[in-house]
């Protein structure tokens, strides 16, 4: 199969485009026949290095975590899919090595659910990694519940995209941060309130907004921005981080909960976003399609930030 493949941290443009033996899957595993994955943060930090404590990686490594294609085979045991099933998985695995920026794709079928009927590959491609880590960190971590108030920074980032309808369709009260450009587009997703990040000072934002503070502060922003969300929380709330790590003596002297969270694979919650999805609730970003071959561009792009939507790399 053909592959990006990478012999060592670097930066992106060391990636080269090559052909590699086509894995074949264990027990229990389903082999994916990749159709697009969509490009995340996580991709061009893997290349640098920058996870290699928390992920041991090996090399040769392909780097992609997000899939939507067909089932080319299953292993043995694998009873829920069958050959030319259209699916969607986040490919995160132990040892980071074998991803998804390739022709065939290889991971636990627990990890496997069938695509949105009403999406595209390439719409697809967009939600495994983003949406899960929406739904885990409001539904799995911070149980958000109707009638609460929730702040969700960057609502027209990866992440926050999905969060911002998600904890609308919870029934939570929505603030957003955004650009101004983005201000429109945020509260087309569900956000009751959108504070211009860059125009005022988004702690005295939410506090003319929610007095007392909110019941959750999502982090999708690092840095300075998470470390003054601690500011926005009420006591007995919450701070969800999933950039830098949290601070546990300020959450207590603050009375707040604070909690990392770094996405899991998980079948199960795919097909809650696939429900979803076929409700109304999620739809895909804005997406511009490259092919594979243009992974180096697409990287370079993303880790220059501020994208609103999704690069999707098509493969085949």
């Amino acid at each position: 199969m053909k592959a990006m493949v990478l012999d060592g941290f670097g930066a992106a443009s060391t990636l080269r485009w090559d052909e590699v033996a086509t894995p074949s899957p264990a027990p229990g595993e389903v082999l994916i026949r990749v159709r697009a994955t969509s490009v995340n943060p996580v991709d061009w930090k893997i290349c640098e290095g920058a996870l290699a404590r928390l992920f041991p990686p090996q090399f040769p490594l392909i780097p992609g975590w997000d899939a939507a294609g067909t089932v080319a085979a299953v292993g043995d045991g694998v009873t829920d899919f069958a050959i030319g099933d259209r699916v969607w998985s986040f490919c995160r695995k132990p040892v980071i090595q074998w991803g998804t920026y390739a022709e065939y794709v290889t991971m636990t079928a627990e990890a496997v659910a069938p695509m949105p009927a009403s999406m595209s590959f390439s719409e697809a491609s967009t939600l495994p990694l983003a949406g899960l880590t929406a739904w885990q960190s409001l539904f799995q971590v911070a149980a958000i519940r109707p009638g609460q108030i929730v702040l969700i920074h960057a609502g027209a980032g990866g992440v926050g995209g999905f969060a911002v309808p998600m904890a609308k369709w919870a029934g939570a009260t929505v603030i957003s941060t955004a650009s101004a450009a983005n201000h429109d587009y945020v509260r087309s997703l569900g956000a009751d309130h959108v504070i211009d990040y860059s125009a005022e000072d988004f702690v005295a934002a939410v506090r003319r907004i929610a007095p007392e503070g909110v019941d959750m502060a999502f982090g999708t922003v690092g840095g300075e921005v998470l470390k003054r969300s601690y500011e926005t929380v009420k006591a007995g709330g919450i701070l969800v981080s999933i950039t830098d790590a949290t601070d546990k003596a300020e959450g207590e002297r603050r009375n707040i909960r604070v909690k990392y969270v770094f996405v899991q694979p998980n079948g199960e919650h795919l097909r809650h976003l696939a429900g979803l999805v076929e409700s109304g609730i999620l739809k895909a970003p804005d997406i511009e399609e490259m092919p594979l071959t243009r992974a180096v561009e697409a990287l370079d792009r993303n880790k220059l930030g501020h994208v609103r939507g999704k690069i999707v790399l098509t493969v085949g």
